[in-house]
């Protein structure tokens, strides 16, 4: 029972995470499941199918608060479905080791370049819709990453969507979010269908969901009324500091010259936050700040 309680609290703050900035609920998730003892494989499905309630309840509070940009999450949310079924039902015998430092070097320069631009205050120059050509191929490998690595549908799909510069980080955050509902629903029958039921603990995965369903309303409210850029920083020190994680552990870096890029890190996210803060405040009492706070503006 103590366990259980254990795992209804980190899936709450997993969600409260994954619902503000768009990503961590599955990874987190994952990685604790990992450590109790379940193989990769039987984690990631019991967190997919725990995700299936979240999912819903996050995407209907993000709807309720206008985070959502619908065309988006119907052309991403396909390709996504097919990328997590590929990768649910090929990861018993598919390894990612060697991809992962790959993997991890994009994001973190991702992560790094969202820090730079929402610290210094740039705004999106494109004003073109995203099309299918850009969100299909972007949904296919962010549904497969996340379906073979536990989570990773968010890490993959917001900071790319971000960089695009195209979309508000509330609508962003908020249609990542609504479509993974579908990514997950894929997972779950591919990892069914090759695992079994017997594959995924039900009762972790239960857990899971009740944190998970406390949190939703709260991070999609959080995600209406947080300032643009302060979101944008929040997701790029996320982003940088969870993959440059990866990236010292692949080429066995010591742990005093980790815990160093960790706390740098660290400082810079919070002093870009403390930035962002101060001019958010000197712009609040202009005329037309609240959209100016809220949207992105076209140059």
């Amino acid at each position: 029972m103590r366990k259980l309680v254990i795992l209804a609290v980190v899936g709450l703050a997993a969600q409260l995470v994954d619902g503000t900035l768009g990503m961590g609920y599955g990874v987190t998730s994952s990685t604790l499941l990992m450590l109790a003892g379940l193989t990769p494989a039987a984690a990631s499905a019991s967190v997919h199918v725990s995700e299936l309630g979240t999912n819903l309840a996050s995407g209907l509070a993000h709807w309720k608060l206008r985070n959502v940009d619908w065309r988006v999450v119907a052309r991403i949310a396909g390709p996504g479905a097919v990328g997590a079924f590929v990768g649910a039902t090929v990861l018993s015998g598919l390894s990612t080791a060697s991809s992962a430092p790959l993997m991890a070097a994009i994001l973190a320069a991702l992560g790094s370049y969202l820090l730079v631009r929402f610290v210094l205050g740039v705004r999106p120059r494109l004003k073109k819709a995203l099309t299918l050509r850009f969100l299909a191929p972007l949904g296919l490998v962010a549904g497969f990453v996340d379906a073979t690595g536990g989570g990773g549908w968010g890490p993959v799909a917001t900071p790319a969507l971000l960089v695009d510069g195209r979309m508000a980080p509330r609508k962003v955050i908020g249609s990542v979010d609504t479509s993974e509902l579908v990514v997950s629903a894929a997972a779950s029958v591919g990892f069914l269908l090759g695992l079994g039921a017997a594959g995924v603990s039900w009762g972790l995965a239960l857990a899971l969901l009740l944190g998970g369903l406390v949190a939703a309303p709260l991070a999609a409210y959080l995600v209406r009324i947080a300032p643009t850029h302060l979101l944008g920083v929040a997701i790029g020190g996320a982003i940088l500091l969870t993959n440059s994680r990866t990236l010292l552990r692949s080429f066995d870096v010591p742990d005093p010259a980790r815990f160093a890029v960790y706390a740098l890190i660290l400082l810079v996210t919070v002093a870009g936050l403390g930035v962002v803060s101060r001019r958010t405040r000197r712009t609040a009492a202009r005329p037309g700040a609240e959209h100016h706070l809220q949207e992105p503006v076209s140059v």
